[in-house]
């Protein structure tokens, strides 16, 4: 029987990894202009760090981990998200008793068992950003302004940024007590899901993705009326630093994420073109999540996006460049006795950065012209008797009529020289 990869898995082809390494030199590219370092953290971690900052009531933690018991009988799972684990090395290394702000960027594959769809995989992967160490609203800004520069910088301009105020813990008590009293005279009517969080932790009830649910939460009261003075000035500065950049905003009362550890801010950056998966961005602020993992107490700000969903808009919009592994040259050989310095010829090439397919094979010269012609490569250099008698090769044009005898050492130097001539033009 064959193989397969697991369901809601994908394997990239080579093809597809240029095109990913295009996106992600993108990312990087933004995020160290920001001032933000790359971190990288183990693909699994102990499984109460979830727990504890993700938040036990949530989808991730009750129904998508991957968790299982390691040989020491420790509970260990794949990472679900990115931003538990940074904070977790940020604690483990003291990474607080820096002076300023920290500013942390992450990229690789997270793990949740869900149903695959479309933009949803088992395995998928996520980049984001942690910025750590100031409480203040041109914190939330940044985050946010640098998201929407990435999309802007990856040729994504008509997208939505959506944005909330969670308030502070006194805030959420408040409207806790709203949410009760409102979904009294409906809780039975609520999925199974909803009800039993609804005494936990009323504000993952508005994270529900049931239709029925949804249609019950058209008339819930805005948390906005809840929000003390504070954090109510926290979000009113935060628009007006948003309003200085031009960042084009709309204020979402039900937006709330689907993680515990989010305090005051929240924000999702929409396509619409995606139908119901629309989010291509969502992060907001959490300042107790450091305390929470055993850390001093500190504030923090963050946002992840999923690169798989980033991929698919930007295939929609028509902005992901044509990547290939097709060579520039192909070098064909005729016959055994020159093929040790033709294997040289093409190692030549190859240091001096001239992407150049060698046969492994001594074949016809019908035969490997032939596949010079499948792998696209622009031209080919032949060496046959004649040309090795000479001390030279035929440097023929697979797109044209030209071809030329070059000398052996000038091969490198015509060969830029053509390829140069070939290359179109970068206006």
């Amino acid at each position: 029987m064959k193989t397969t990869a697991p369901r809601g898995t994908f394997d990239l082809l080579p093809e597809e990894v240029l095109v990913w390494s295009w996106v992600e030199e993108s990312i990087k590219r933004v995020f160290h202009t920001y001032g933000y370092g790359e971190i990288r953290t183990p693909i699994f971690e102990h499984t109460e760090l979830f727990q504890r900052g993700i938040g036990e009531t949530t989808d991730i933690v009750e129904k998508e981990m991957y968790t299982m018991t390691d040989k020491g009988g420790r509970s260990i799972t794949l990472r679900p998200e990115g931003t538990a684990p940074v904070v977790r090395s940020f604690i483990e290394h003291k990474l607080f008793a820096r002076a300023g702000v920290t500013r942390l960027f992450y990229l690789g594959p997270m793990f949740r068992q869900e149903r695959p769809q479309a933009g949803r995989f088992r395995q998928f992967h996520q980049f984001g950003l942690e910025l750590l160490g100031e409480e203040g609203p041109m914190a939330d800004a940044e985050v946010i302004t640098l998201a929407v520069d990435l999309y802007k910088e990856l040729g994504l301009t008509d997208l939505e940024v959506h944005l909330n105020s969670l308030g502070c813990a006194e805030c959420r008590g408040r409207y806790r007590t709203a949410l009760l009293s409102y979904f009294s005279q409906t809780k039975a009517t609520l999925c199974e899901s909803c009800q039993d969080r609804l005494e936990r932790n009323p504000l993952r009830v508005l994270d529900c993705k049931n239709p029925k649910c949804r249609e019950l939460m058209k008339e819930i009261p805005s948390i906005q009326n809840y929000i003390c003075s504070d954090c109510a000035q926290h979000f009113t500065q935060l628009c007006n630093y948003l309003d200085e950049v031009k960042v084009n905003y709309e204020i979402d009362s039900r937006l709330v994420r689907g993680f515990d550890y989010y305090t005051k801010t929240v924000f999702e950056i929409i396509n619409q073109d995606l139908g119901a998966q629309s989010a291509v961005c969502g992060g907001g602020r959490y300042d107790r999540l450091v305390q929470e993992c055993g850390g001093p107490p500190t504030p923090g700000v963050g946002f992840a996006s999923g690169f798989e969903r980033l991929l698919t808009t930007l295939e929609q919009k028509g902005k992901l460049p044509n990547r290939s592994l097709t060579p520039q040259v192909y070098l064909v050989v005729l016959d055994k006795k020159y093929a040790t310095a033709g294997y040289g010829l093409g190692t030549t090439l190859r240091r001096q950065g001239i992407e150049t397919a060698v046969s492994l094979k001594v074949k016809s010269l019908k035969a490997q012209m032939k596949t010079a012609d499948k792998l696209g490569a622009s031209f080919t250099l032949i060496i046959g008797e004649e040309e090795w008698e000479n001390h030279q090769v035929t440097l023929r044009d697979m797109r044209g009529s030209k071809q030329i005898r070059v000398e052996w050492e000038r091969v490198p130097e015509i060969l830029r020289k053509e390829l140069a001539e070939k290359a179109p033009d970068p206006k």
